[in-house]
């Protein structure tokens, strides 16, 4: 038994990718489903910014196969603008805001830290003890929604699933081996990032599943991977999901690519699913 591994990239929608991974010609409302045909996965990232609506989630899932996995990124205005505290209701509209409408596509939920938020070991514990294990939880969490949410809510669930999670926090406070201990306790992955050096890359596991986001091997957002690198990286997620070198548990991974800005994130995201596949 071995886990599956889910490659994609960060965002599908780029200028930079038109005419170069996206046909010349290809109109931007078929660029999800073009990326979708040649990817398992990819990561949702206007849900960082900004809730969005439910027809959003709504048209995303129906132009995507079946079995097609959307991880998605949580609200910065609970990671960055709340700091993690008291962010009941800011979860509550995230999650009312038409996540759930993705049904059997939705994937991990991605937490990104700012750098200027160090570790807490008691606001971190605290954090993760609020977020939704299931779909089902989710909906009830999403209940909760304050006024904003009146009259565009989703508050629906086609069937009781459990939900994933992941944290990609960017300050070295986070190399204390207290905080794989709070994330293992509440089966949340910590995110290996690889930032050219930029932040930390932790590489504890510390959940069910891994998650990986690769920004740049020596330029942030910019330089591709080599193909000696993506064999690298291919290597690692084979020895992640058979649980190799481990605790020999074997495991679904997640891999994002983030190195968009010269348009290398689509091309490398499909050599590394390739050899992986």
């Amino acid at each position: 038994m071995t886990g599956t591994a889910f490659v994609g990239t960060s965002g599908w929608r780029y200028p930079r990718w038109r005419g170069d991974f996206y046909p010349r010609g290809l109109v931007q409302r078929r660029e999800l489903e073009y990326i979708a045909e040649r990817l398992p996965s990819v990561e949702l990232n206007g849900s960082f910014y900004s809730l969005q609506r439910p027809e959003s989630y709504q048209r995303w899932r129906a132009e995507v196969p079946e079995d097609f996995v959307f991880a998605v990124k949580g609200s910065r205005y609970v990671t960055h603008m709340l700091r993690l505290r008291n962010a009941h209701v800011g979860l509550a509209n995230f999650f009312a805001s038409g996540v759930l409408a993705l049904g059997p596509t939705l994937g991990p939920l991605l937490w990104q830290l700012p750098e200027r938020i160090e570790f807490d070991p008691g606001i971190l514990d605290d954090f993760l003890a609020t977020l939704p294990r299931t779909t089902g939880a989710a909906l009830t969490l999403a209940r909760d929604h304050d006024v904003r949410l009146d009259g565009r809510a989703w508050l629906d669930i086609e069937d009781d699933r459990p939900l994933r999670h992941a944290l990609e926090p960017r300050s070295p406070s986070f190399a204390d081996p207290r905080v794989a201990d709070i994330l293992r306790a509440h089966d949340v992955a910590l995110v290996l990032a690889d930032t050219a050096g930029r932040w930390p890359a932790f590489d504890a596991v510390t959940a069910h599943h891994v998650y990986v986001r690769l920004h740049g091997s020596t330029e942030l957002y910019a330089s591709g991977y080599t193909d000696e690198e993506l064999d690298v990286w291919a290597d690692r997620v084979r020895r992640w999901q058979s649980g190799a070198g481990g605790d020999g548990m074997p495991r679904d991974v997640y891999v994002y690519f983030d190195n968009d800005a010269r348009g290398r994130a689509p091309h490398d995201a499909v050599a590394l699913d390739a050899r992986l596949r």
